[in-house]
């Protein structure tokens, strides 16, 4: 069983993902860490995240790299979107992606484009989304958890770049696939946004059987 996660940057994608593997006893694959590490590993190089040769040269990032804890900060996600946007790159992070979701017994991955390319026949969908303020908060409280001084204007015109880039690109668009759930959790609890999709992948799981 292959379940794509879709969406947009602090929606809560990556947690509904690990909860949905743990549930569904399915491996996990967070693919927006591979393009924080091609954003990352561009700055590594002294390249720029917005030229496509720089970009495409970072694809070729030692696999230790992804367990370094520099990708998770607010200024690798801008990275990522940025290397993101070059079709070269998206070509070389493809068939890494298409190899996880086919292996045996399925998976589970989030990102931006899993429904619509990396995985268009995944037994179940969902597009998980919240309103653009509501991201901002959720991503501002982490950031000054983590001790990170920024104000919640600064983080609500990042989310707002970073929507643009995402659903504005040529290539594999951010996009809510034809046959996806719709989760909006903006006013939704975790628990509440788990249980919904979980009741939609099992019901996906009896039509197909």
């Amino acid at each position: 069983m292959i379940i794509a996660v879709d969406g947009p940057t602090a929606s809560g994608k990556g947690t509904l993902a690990r909860q949905l593997a743990e549930h569904f006893g399915l491996p996990v694959l967070d693919t927006g860490l591979l393009y924080r590490a091609v954003g990352y590993q561009t700055q590594l190089n002294h390249g720029d995240a917005d030229k496509a040769d720089d970009a495409l040269a970072a694809c070729d990032f030692p696999a230790a790299l992804l367990d370094d804890p520099a990708l998770r900060y607010e200024t690798t996600g801008g990275l990522a979107s940025r290397v993101s946007v070059h079709p070269a790159v998206r070509a070389a992070l493809f068939q890494r992606q298409v190899d996880f979701a086919n292996q045996p017994g399925g998976a589970v991955l989030d990102g931006r484009d899993i429904g619509t390319v990396i995985a268009p026949l995944a037994d179940a969908k969902i597009f998980v989304t919240a309103s653009a303020e509501e991201r901002a908060r959720r991503r501002h409280a982490e950031m000054r958890a983590r001790g990170v001084d920024v104000t919640y204007d600064v983080v609500l015109a990042d989310i707002h770049a970073r929507d643009a880039r995402d659903t504005g690109r040529a290539d594999a668009p951010l996009v809510r696939a034809a046959d996806a759930m719709l989760l909006d959790n903006s006013d939704m609890t975790r628990e509440a946004a788990l249980a919904a999709a979980i009741a939609f992948v099992e019901q996906r799981r009896a039509d197909r059987s």
